[in-house]
């Protein structure tokens, strides 16, 4: 399993763009295996992975993940083919269609059959992101047009997919999923079956399941869960990930967590390994000691894992 890490995150503050590539230059240095951006409403994922790449050589590079709604198949793969282009081809584009209350009350977009809209929006993307001239006229998206950019392969394609539905679509267009709030019980007795299952019926390769989740190593556990609580208890309002926490039999996102000593995360890091994840993306938090301590320790874990 490869170990990589989140970073202009911000959880405490916005960063620069220069703070941003020195969080990515630290991931490479430490010897983890990629670097990965979420959408935060702060500095642009796929712009900020572009500029991070062109000064950071060899790491790969990822979105977990951008809103599709407000972007067009077209627009997104315009985006991400000339992101492969600047950054020599290290891109996975993680996307998602995000939530109810981001859709309709942030972006002020109708969350109208968000399952639809996911299926379509593959149905035309993955085909625009090989350079193939599309034709799609479909119940929610209408596509024509073609996208060719010189020295850009490709990318790896993931979808955030949590429910049965969802994850039907990723194993069936899709690479694979990114997960968030996930813990070991959850992949290994749901995503991972119903992923890597829709995956073999469509006769595709074997699914690419990232796990996403903040991690501390830390001899102070139950202070660290409690930092979780308070800066991430509102996740288990999200009925998606109401629902995730009533899964893994835990009471919200400080069940999930991994928080330990470096033996414990160890151990929790191979567990996680041994469910089907094949990508791990450590959000570090605390301290800047405590972020220090665990990003060292998750880099020799990446390199001899």
């Amino acid at each position: 399993m490869r170990i990589s890490t989140n970073v202009g995150i911000g959880i405490d503050r916005p960063r620069t763009i220069a703070e941003i590539v020195e969080e990515t230059r630290r991931a490479a240095d430490l010897g983890l295996g990629g670097a990965w951006w979420a959408e935060r409403h702060t500095a642009d994922a796929l712009t900020s992975a572009t500029v991070a790449g062109l000064v950071v050589s060899g790491l790969r590079l990822g979105t977990a993940v951008v809103t599709t709604y407000p972007r067009h198949p077209l627009a997104l793969a315009s985006q991400a083919l000339t992101v492969q282009a600047a950054i020599g081809n290290r891109l996975t584009l993680g996307i998602g269609p995000g939530h109810k209350q981001q859709v309709e009350t942030t972006l002020g977009m109708n969350f109208d059959r968000p399952a639809r809209h996911t299926r379509e929006y593959l149905s035309a993307l993955m085909p625009l992101l090989h350079g193939e001239p599309v034709e799609f006229d479909g119940e929610v998206h209408h596509v024509t047009g073609r996208i060719r950019t010189p020295g850009a392969q490709p990318p790896s394609v993931l979808l955030a997919a949590l429910g049965p539905v969802m994850l039907r679509t990723a194993g069936e267009l899709a690479d694979g999923t990114v997960t968030v709030w996930t813990g070991v019980r959850t992949i290994a007795t749901h995503i991972a079956p119903l992923i890597t299952a829709a995956a073999e019926a469509a006769q595709r390769p074997a699914p690419k399941i990232v796990v996403n989740l903040p991690i501390a190593v830390t001899d102070d556990p139950d202070g660290a869960r409690s930092w979780i609580t308070e800066h991430f208890g509102a996740s288990r309002r999200v009925p998606s990930y109401r629902a995730l926490f009533q899964r893994e039999g835990v009471g919200g996102p400080e069940g999930v967590v991994v928080v330990g000593d470096e033996r414990q995360v160890e151990q929790e890091l191979r567990r996680f390994a041994d469910a089907g994840a094949t990508e791990f993306i450590a959000v570090p938090f605390g301290s800047e000691e405590q972020i220090t301590r665990t990003l060292t320790i998750l880099g020799d874990l990446n390199e001899t894992s």
